[in-house]
């Protein structure tokens, strides 16, 4: 009884060790790109379209390569999934380290593979594993994740100066906690999940079949495009901070650390967020006012950055920061407050990453490609803060006090429209 209770007790402490790993590598392959994009342009010789598609290339992986997760974990379990991906991203981190500009490609959308996974396989372990503590450990994975990029964002340039002032020592250093991660994760590799391996094929097949029907009511759903729109939405004005923010206050003056400082500090005062917002946004029958306060610090910290940036870059990264890291885990808590059943909330989470981030790659790409056009930041501050307006009309929207209805399993039908009206 003794040993039974101290291996319930050891088995959540080593698996909470193992989400924080991933969690915290989840976002540096990418966030690690900003404060290093001059030089990484400069030494590489991008334009500023190619570095918008360089920015852009991980969030597109985001989106497009979400679908494939599921099967991959329905095929080889949620644990040897994450095991492998965290295998690839350590390559991916590699690889873009290698001399040519194919190779800075190629290994930027392998860890953006990897990171895909990731993202829509650790909600899904969390929710599996952590039975009656999946609150606690979703609030350990996003406080860990936002903390780690605000690291990152913040430590990038200083450690590219002191190891030599190239960008490739500036990326190459977040591949030490991804191969920490890759390591503590390669157990997993050896075995299946204990609920994979009692599922007869026929079991995944009626499963994949019922996921395919449910996805295909959502998508004529309108409540499931308000929710997966708003997710883009904020995800996209997200990535196109993270990725030109520092070149923006460079372009005013500051200093690569200076500039990389300000990034990290949007991030830094999302920690409040994430530990925050999750739990208001479940005990209010609604989260509109949640969203308009979302949005209206978003824009209020653009605006400052585009009508004074160094008057007061400090307040205007932390109203930014506010805003933006606060509208993430509302995203995700929106999706779970508006799925309903089990099955259909992780369809519409599927839909809304997907989807989602696919459209949200638009916004760094199309912020590089003003720039470049107009070698001024002040047509893109303005799109930026342009789509504050539709991310505040669809918040409310999604922010609503509705639920979508799956069907139940004796009644699966393509054809049946889940209960937020149909497009």
């Amino acid at each position: 009884m003794d040993a039974r209770s101290a291996r319930t007790r050891s088995f959540p402490l080593l698996l909470s060790v193992g989400v924080v790993l991933v969690a915290i590598n989840l976002r540096p392959a990418a966030a690690s790109v900003g404060p290093l994009l001059g030089r990484i342009q400069s030494g590489a010789g991008l334009s500023s379209g190619w570095a918008g598609v360089l920015t852009t290339l991980p969030v597109l992986c985001f989106g497009l390569l979400a679908p494939l997760a599921p099967p991959l974990a329905r095929r080889w379990g949620v644990r040897r999934s994450i095991a492998g991906a965290m295998v690839v991203l350590l390559i991916g981190q590699l690889v873009r380290l290698l001399p040519g500009v194919g190779f800075l490609f190629f290994g930027t959308a392998l860890a953006g593979a990897a990171i895909a996974t990731g993202n829509v396989l650790m909600p899904a372990l969390i929710r599996r594993d952590f039975l009656g503590r999946a609150g606690t450990a979703m609030t350990l994975f996003t406080t860990s994740l936002i903390g780690f990029t605000a690291l990152c964002t913040g430590v990038t340039v200083p450690l590219a100066n002191a190891l030599g002032g190239g960008w490739r020592p500036g990326l190459a250093i977040w591949a030490i906690p991804a191969a920490v991660c890759a390591l503590a994760w390669l157990p997993a590799l050896r075995s299946r999940d204990a609920a994979f391996q009692t599922d007869s094929a026929e079991d995944r097949r009626t499963s994949s079949r019922a996921a395919s029907e449910t996805m295909r009511a959502l998508l004529r759903s309108r409540l499931a495009w308000q929710v997966t729109l708003f997710f883009a939405l904020q995800s996209g004005s997200f990535y196109a901070t993270l990725s030109w923010l520092p070149s923006i206050f460079r372009s005013h003056g500051a200093s690569d650390a200076h500039a990389g400082l300000l990034l990290s500090l949007s991030m830094v005062v999302g920690l409040l967020t994430a530990v925050t917002v999750p739990g208001l946004a479940a005990r209010l029958r609604d989260q509109r006012a949640l969203v308009v306060a979302t949005c209206v610090l978003t824009a209020a910290g653009l605006g400052g950055i585009l009508l004074a940036p160094m008057s007061a870059p400090y307040l205007w990264t932390v109203l930014l920061g506010l805003g933006q890291n606060a509208a993430f885990p509302l995203a995700l808590m929106i999706i779970v407050l508006r799925g309903g059943d089990v099955g259909t909330t992780e369809s519409l989470s599927a839909m809304a990453q997907s989807v989602g981030y696919v459209l949200a790659a638009l916004a760094p790409l199309a912020v590089g490609a003003l720039h470049g056009m107009t070698s001024s930041w002040t047509p893109a501050l303005i799109l930026l803060l342009a789509l504050v307006g539709p991310e505040l009309v669809i918040g409310l929207a999604a922010g609503r006090d509705r639920q979508l209805s799956g069907p139940s399993r004796s009644e699966r039908s393509p054809r049946r429209v889940m209960a937020g009206d149909r497009v």
